[in-house]
Parts: C-alpha cells; structure tokens; sequence
C-alpha cells in the first residue's frame, strides 16, 4: 500500500501537533483532526513555533522552506470524511483507556479496510485497544517521544494478533519519518521505555522527598554521570507529572510496589504543578506553556 497522507487524530496537542509536524517534515500530507477549531488553531500554532525553531536552529532551509511543510497540513473536525481519505492513521488522542478505544472503533469504521491504525501510547494494552476495532492485525502501538521533533525514537508495540507486513509497514514508516526503532515483542503494560523511564522518575522522587539531594543535582547527576540527554525529574516536568503518575499507577497493578508513586509527586499533582505545561512541577519553569 502506498501511503501519502496521514491522519493525525488529536495534533492539535503538544504530542500530536508534533507529531504532525515531523510527517509533513517527511513529504506526507497530513490531517488533523481535532473537536474544535479552537484546538485546531492552538495545533498550527505549536507547528508554526516549533518550524522557526528548526529554521533558527539551521535544520531548516529556511521560512521558504518552512511554508512549505505548513502547506501540507491542513485541519478538520470531521472525523468521518478526514478517515476516509486518510492511508494512515496515527491515533494521539487523551491518554485514556476508553476515549482510544472509542476513537479506534470510529476510525475502524470509516477508514479503507487496507489502512493501519497506529495507537500513539504509552503504557496501554494494543491488543486491548486492536479488539476495539474489525482489523486487530493492522492495529499497532506507535509510541513516539516529547518533543516528536527532536527525539530520535519511536517504539513499535505489537499486539497479539498485530501481522508481520503491519509491522512492517510501520517500522518503513517510521524510517521515512527520520526516526530510528525498537520493537517490544510483546504486548506487556508499560513496554519497554515507560518501564524504564517510571522506574528511574519515581527513585528520583523518593531521593528528593527523603532529602537526600536537590532536584536540580538529581538530574545533574544523570546528565553528567550517565550521559543522558535530560534528567529525570526533568523529563517528568515535560511529560507531566500527572502523566508520570498515571503510567506509574498503572504499572504498580501489573509489576508491584516498585513503580509506586512517592507522596511528594502525589502532592504536586494534587496541587496542580503538573510540570512546565502549568509552569511548576519539581522545579520552576515560569510562565505555564
């Protein structure tokens, strides 16, 4: 199958927005579909800034250039019309259960039978997500990473009845999309990267909350000691820490008290410093983006 444009259901987020952006980078035409038009704006905004970034950063050729990935975004709040003219499917909505399912199950029923449905998250079940639909063979988990424009990786999640040439169509994908892979073989809560990164996120937290260390020499200590790129605490503060405790709620369920969320996390959630997008989370970051 020959895939030209895709869907993006939800790029008006922080997530799908850029998302949509790297597709169109790519030579894609994309859509994408929001509630409302309200949402829509606040996507082409993200895409508009994110483009003067990479201009400004000389990874792109310039606002010519940058006009022209604009030129093949376009957006709709109709999902029905935007699915049946879509050759791929890239699902980012809420990260919740039943809002996916019900999208899925929508998009099932107004996509060409040949289009594959890729599920943009990051702990839940594929397979639970795929039975939602009549196609669970071309169902997969596309787990892409904040900011979509920088990071390198997209995680492939099989599901259980996931087929080889879906697969293979997203992983060709991807590498189209200028990103490198993995695949988690099976479909386990959390994969492999939210088991990974949950674990780290919530020892940093406990490291903080018994005073032994400052956030700020937390992830210093991570930069400089092991090489990562951002810190953990750090990087909860950009997924948003109550993102952080929902994917770890939800491990604890499946693997025990390891992956449980400490009090103070709880606590900022609790009094809504949910990371940089309401301006505080383990460190001040000012104005809420």
């Amino acid at each position: 199958m020959v895939v030209e444009r895709v869907l993006v259901v939800g790029g008006g987020g922080v997530m799908g927005s850029g998302i949509a952006q790297v597709v169109a980078r790519a030579g894609f035409r994309v859509t994408v579909l929001e509630t409302d038009d309200a949402a829509l704006e606040r996507g082409r905004r993200r895409v508009e800034r994110g483009l003067e970034r990479a201009v400004r950063a000389s990874d792109l050729a310039g606002p010519d250039a940058a006009a022209a990935v604009l030129s093949r975004i376009e957006g709709t709040t109709d999902l029905e019309a935007a699915a049946a003219g879509a050759d791929h499917v890239i699902e980012t909505v809420v990260e919740d259960l039943e809002a996916k399912c019900d999208v899925l199950g929508r998009l099932d029923a107004a996509c060409r039978d040949d289009v594959v449905l890729a599920s943009n998250t990051s702990q839940f079940s594929i397979s639970r997500l795929a039975a939602a639909t009549g196609r669970p063979d071309r169902v997969i988990g596309s787990h892409w990473f904040n900011p979509p424009a920088v990071m390198r990786l997209i995680e492939v999640v099989r599901g259980v009845e996931t087929s080889d040439e879906t697969l293979a169509t997203a992983l060709d994908l991807a590498s189209r999309y200028g990103k490198e892979t993995i695949v988690c073989k099976r479909d386990t809560q959390g994969f492999v990267t939210s088991r990974l990164i949950a674990l780290l996120i919530v020892e940093a937290a406990r490291i903080v909350e018994e005073g032994i260390a400052d956030p700020e020499d937390v992830d210093r200590a991570c930069v400089l000691a092991f090489n990562h790129a951002m810190g953990p605490l750090d990087t909860a503060d950009l997924s948003g820490l109550d993102i952080v405790e929902h994917v770890a709620d939800g491990l604890v369920s499946q693997y025990g008290e390891r992956f449980l969320p400490p009090a103070g996390l709880r606590a900022l959630v609790n009094a809504g410093h949910l990371g940089r997008k309401t301006g505080r989370g383990f460190r001040d970051h000012g104005e809420a983006r």
